[in-house]
């Protein structure tokens, strides 16, 4: 059975620098989708050099600075807990670039990768530049921000959102998949799901799972965890007393997200 749910870990690589999650094509079945989180100590400094991948550098919590050959961005970040429902900055690095994260005060990034030959301009995508949604009705609503959507060409490959689910509520429901190359009905995008939990001691459920059943995974996911999803549809349920914040990380051949919805459950959509 394939491993989806991957717990925090807590590796300091060097000093001041934490790797919570290090999600890689070597040891997860993504090809198209890798994922980090690092912790970082103010004034700490985490530098990379990027090979043919693309990363989007999310500023989850806490003050960062990003620089990126000449250009550096400066107090980025908006927010000390993701619970306070404000969109964030990000910045977009393309392939074969070295970048540098400096911690301004303590803070948790997000670097969101996937394959890329492209060499596109380096971004700072501002906070304020996130589209805001409400999705869903009744016990399926859900908050997004939309950090760089397929409407955004700013990026090769990825796309990144973040989504909170209110305590009862479903979310990725009814259950949708994107596993197939078969536009215009359905792309093919490999996906990560980094969840946290208002308390900290919740829980949410999700579900991974084929038509076929080859692949049929429930987990009781906890606050700092990460989902991989390679296939299948992949619901979450929240349950009473909780809020649930999870960040995706979707890429795959083509940088199109065109879902399709299992039609056993498809029928709620209509109610």
């Amino acid at each position: 059975m394939i491993k989806l749910l991957r717990k925090p870990a807590n590796n300091e690589t060097t000093p001041g620098v934490t790797i919570i999650h290090d999600v890689t094509e070597q040891n997860s079945p993504l090809e198209y989708v890798g994922f980090k989180v690092i912790e970082l100590v103010p004034d700490a400094k985490y530098s990379e050099q990027l090979g043919n991948k693309e990363c989007c550098i999310v500023a989850l919590t806490g003050k960062i600075s990003v620089a990126e050959g000449d250009l550096i961005f400066e107090n980025l970040g908006t927010r000390e807990s993701v619970f306070e429902k404000k969109p964030t900055d990000s910045v977009y690095v393309s392939n074969h670039r070295h970048f540098e994260v400096k911690a301004v005060t303590e803070a948790r990034v997000v670097l969101c990768y996937s394959p890329s030959e492209q060499q596109l301009p380096t971004k700072h995508i501002k906070a304020s530049n996130n589209r805001i949604e409400q999705r869903g009705k009744f016990s399926n609503q859900r908050l997004v921000h939309n950090i760089l959507p397929d409407s955004d060409p700013s990026a090769n490959s990825l796309l990144v959102v973040e989504v909170y689910t209110e305590a009862g509520n479903w979310s990725s429901y009814p259950p949708h998949k994107h596993d197939q190359d078969n536009l215009p009905e359905e792309s093919f995008l490999e996906e990560t799901y980094y969840h946290e939990m208002n308390p900290q001691q919740g829980f949410v459920f999700q579900r991974v799972y084929t038509d076929d059943r080859s692949l049929d995974e429930t987990m009781t996911v906890e606050h700092g965890d990460v989902v991989l999803v390679p296939a299948g549809y992949h619901p979450v349920g929240v349950p009473d007393g909780y809020t649930s914040y999870y960040l995706n990380v979707m890429a795959g051949p083509k940088r199109i997200w065109k879902f399709y919805n299992d039609p056993d459950h498809e029928w709620i959509l209509n109610r």
